[in-house]
């Protein structure tokens, strides 16, 4: 459908066009847990006052103009049509709803959203859970902003607990141990200069090979289908201390992400193990999504949500390495402390080369001469051909309320992409919330979840003893 040139706003950005195209439909998933029952009486007021006014992108759709370029329309928002309150069986015990509202996230992560309306909508789970009184989810598209912008325009919507007429606020890090997102973005600060013609050459010829060629070994994390995105997904999620991750931070002298991602990668590969032992050495990459915006972290909920001519600017800006993820007959690899050490070295190494520089200038020429969808389709083969995705947010360190229900906790997921196992993370009052989406029939997420705690106890037990 086109428009005429004065009925259109602002275009959409190249990645956007990316994530809403023939080849990727990619959302993402925010999951508030309430601590008591929810009553939904103030939804509409709460969208239409505080929710819609964030950002234009949120009552607007995606349309051509008349030469053919995609930008966003403004349209009048029907807020009914954004709005669900599922019915689920009554009275059952705690254990079937949370796997009932597994299955429901699981649905609305395939369903696809309509374009004739904006690209968000809330689902109000009237439910108890063993997490929860009720739960309230947002499913947003990735179109309109990455984790950074949307998790921004969502704790707008929210108050702090102890004191409402006081900001929330954000854990801040020392700059080599900041736990900074952005949409995913693992890690932040893409550096002014790069450390080696060597490295650049090697590290984008490495990604560039993986975005087009070479495919990651299929393995019980990865089936390597076509078509993946459109296989039912398991959500399971667990809690780790920030105390204790700061622990073996400090005793490592290693960074927060360091410790984090090299615990991810130890238990991927424990499960790997426990799954088929033949694929505990498989050749399995990670890609690990960074926040291209030049900012040290964030401080209020305001700096998240500014204006697009701010350096904390609205939409998707981040880009993304290529890791290996360790072996576990790697050198040193019994000491569950190898994995934390390999992952600060390599990610170090790829994150000064410049490699996520020239990564973004290949996808910009690549859209100028060859348009959007095949650009999108690039991106497909990147995501497809590596076995899964890293990515995470920092959260405010107070508790929150939404229209005077306390949150109890929340995370996220992003939906919709061509991998078997996609984990985020994000903190909240002191704990690490970490999520886990895989495949349906493919992965064991009991078992997956087990590993990755195993592994962060073993991780930590050694690195406090040897402290």
């Amino acid at each position: 459908m086109e428009f005429k040139q004065e009925d259109v706003s602002e275009p959409v950005s190249p990645t956007g066009q990316y994530f809403n195209s023939s080849a990727l439909s990619v959302s993402i998933i925010g999951v508030l847990e309430s601590e008591i029952p929810i009553d939904d009486s103030p939804t509409m007021a709460l969208l239409k006052d505080v929710f819609l006014p964030i950002n234009p992108r949120f009552s607007s759709i995606m349309v051509r103009d008349k030469n053919g370029v995609r930008r966003w329309k403004r349209v009048e928002v029907k807020l009914k049509d954004h709005i669900r309150v599922p019915t689920f069986p009554p009275e059952k015990s705690l254990e079937f709803y949370d796997e009932y509202l597994n299955g429901y996230i699981s649905k609305i992560a395939m369903d696809g959203f309509p374009q004739s309306r904006p690209l968000w909508e809330i689902h109000i789970i009237k439910y108890p859970t063993s997490n929860a009184a009720g739960t309230l989810i947002f499913k947003l598209h990735h179109s309109m902003g990455d984790g950074f912008s949307l998790m921004g325009a969502l704790l707008s919507c929210l108050q702090r607990a102890d004191n409402p007429s006081l900001p929330l606020t954000f854990p801040r890090f020392q700059t080599s141990s900041k736990l900074d997102g952005g949409g995913g973005s693992i890690f932040s600060g893409v550096p002014r200069f790069f450390s080696g013609l060597v490295n650049i050459l090697s590290d984008f010829g490495w990604s560039l090979l993986k975005s087009s060629l070479v495919e990651d070994d299929r393995t019980p994390i990865r089936s390597g289908d076509d078509g993946v995105e459109f296989r039912q997904i398991d959500l399971t999620t667990m809690t780790f201390s920030l105390d204790h991750i700061k622990q073996i931070k400090t005793s490592l002298r290693v960074s927060i992400n360091d410790v984090i991602t090299g615990i991810i990668f130890y238990g991927t590969r424990l499960y790997m193990q426990a799954s088929s032992h033949e694929s505990r050495n498989a050749h399995s990459t990670a890609l690990v999504l960074l926040n291209t915006r030049n900012i040290a972290g964030y401080k209020s909920v305001d700096e998240m949500v500014m204006e697009p001519q701010t350096e904390t600017k609205w939409g998707n800006q981040f880009g993304f390495l290529h890791v290996p993820i360790p072996e576990l007959d790697g050198a040193d690899s019994s000491d569950p402390i190898y994995f934390v050490n390999n992952a600060r070295q390599i990610i170090k190494k790829k994150r000064n080369s410049g490699a996520v520089y020239l990564t973004g200038r290949l996808l910009e020429t690549l859209r100028t001469y060859r348009g959007p969808e095949r650009t999108a389709q690039y991106m497909h083969r990147t995501l497809k051909n590596s076995s899964m995705t890293l990515s995470n947010m920092i959260g405010p360190v107070e508790q929150m309320v939404l229209a005077n229900h306390p949150v109890r906790g929340f995370y996220f997921m992003v939906v919709g992409v061509p991998q078997s196992l996609t984990i985020t993370m994000v903190s909240y009052t002191g704990k690490l919330r970490v999520a886990v989406g895989t495949e349906k029939g493919l992965i064991d997420p009991q078992r997956f979840k087990s590993c990755i705690e195993k592994a962060f106890d073993m991780v930590f037990n050694t690195a406090v003893k040897s402290g």
